[in-house]
């Protein structure tokens, strides 16, 4: 697996990470055969390089961290880990934002012990809290930095203002957003100030949440507490078809080229810029082998223009989230 470094930082992570949140959350109950396969996976994903694994003490709440402390028992040094803080949690269940330096440290505390590790690689805050300003959160994070406890700092879906306010105090590592082929939503201001400040980007759902690989279902047709069924439009109604169409171009390229097309979707991400680390989710060895393997594929410039235009933002039919997840997002 090749090795990237997350903007001007001094972190160097995989190419490609596993995003560990499915391994817990939002798609279903997991069971005990399920965390079997997830450790498998993890794994799986240290044996072929893709070191650099993303989990959030919000994850489960909490469950996800025990995993990956369970599935990493004496293997820290093999693996980068990035985990996050910012939600209030309160009888098992997100409630609310908060990032007030008392909190930060709590969760920190809480994160290294479930990941039985003395330090954290990347520490993101999950989600801008407005009642805290960035400068305390930032100077809060670099001291847990001074004291070992975290090597690096960094943002998920935050604003230009945000990211600009926290790196001046504290440097910011990296930026946590959703985007692909897909979600194009940080092209026009977030990626260049991104570039002009030198923060790397990891971008999480990479492949459209399924749709570029082809591999959906209708929003009906998920169970009962699973993210697709109520919280996400795209899957909605005719959105779901309008949505299946636009995304037959990336199915496409992947038969012209003989890959998957989830495949496709990871190396036009590559592509993008050496700065940009994806990080799909899977708890199963078999989609962890396919997306790793977009690391060999090439798009040549006919091909990265034909799924730049066939996938702009207004051909992509229904809002990213629910008014309700929107409003978390700093922007």
């Amino acid at each position: 697996m090749q090795k990237r470094t997350l903007g001007n930082s001094n972190l160097e992570v995989s190419a490609i990470g596993l995003g560990c949140m499915g391994m817990s959350t939002a798609y279903g109950t997991p069971d005990e055969r399920d965390e079997r396969e997830s450790i498998a996976t993890i794994h799986r994903a240290i044996a072929l390089g893709c070191t650099f694994l993303d989990t959030a003490e919000v994850y489960g709440p909490y469950t996800n961290e025990q995993l990956l402390g369970r599935a990493l028992k004496g293997r820290h040094d093999e693996v980068t880990i990035a985990t996050k803080f910012g939600f209030r949690i309160e009888n098992g269940q997100m409630n609310g934002l908060d990032s007030r330096p008392e909190t930060i440290r709590t969760a920190v505390e809480g994160s290294l012990r479930r990941l039985q590790t003395d330090r954290i690689d990347l520490l993101y805050q999950h989600r801008v809290d407005p009642a805290v300003p960035m400068e305390e959160v930032a100077g809060t994070v670099g001291e847990l930095v001074t004291e070992g406890k975290v090597r690096f700092f960094g943002l998920s879906e935050a604003g230009l203002a945000n990211i600009r306010r926290a790196h001046a105090v504290h440097p910011v590592a990296a930026l946590q957003s959703e985007y692909s082929l897909w979600e194009r939503n940080l092209e026009a201001e977030i990626i260049p100030v991104l570039r002009e400040l030198g923060i790397g980007l990891v971008p999480f759902s990479p492949l459209g949440r399924g749709f570029l690989t082809g591999k959906v279902k209708r929003a009906e047709e998920y169970s009962e507490g699973d993210f697709r069924r109520g919280s996400d439009p795209r899957y909605q109604g005719e959105n779901f078809d309008a949505n299946m169409r636009t995304a037959e171009v990336v199915r496409d390229v992947a038969r012209a080229l003989g890959v998957k097309p989830g495949q496709v979707a990871l190396a036009w991400l590559l592509q993008k810029g050496p700065d940009i680390v994806p990080i799909p989710g899977t708890k199963r060895v078999s989609y962890l082998e396919e997306n790793v393997a977009a690391t060999s594929a090439t798009l040549d410039a006919t091909q990265m223009r034909t799924l730049d235009e066939a996938l702009a933002p207004e051909k992509i039919a229904g809002s990213r989230y629910s008014p309700r997840v929107q409003s978390l997002i700093d922007r």
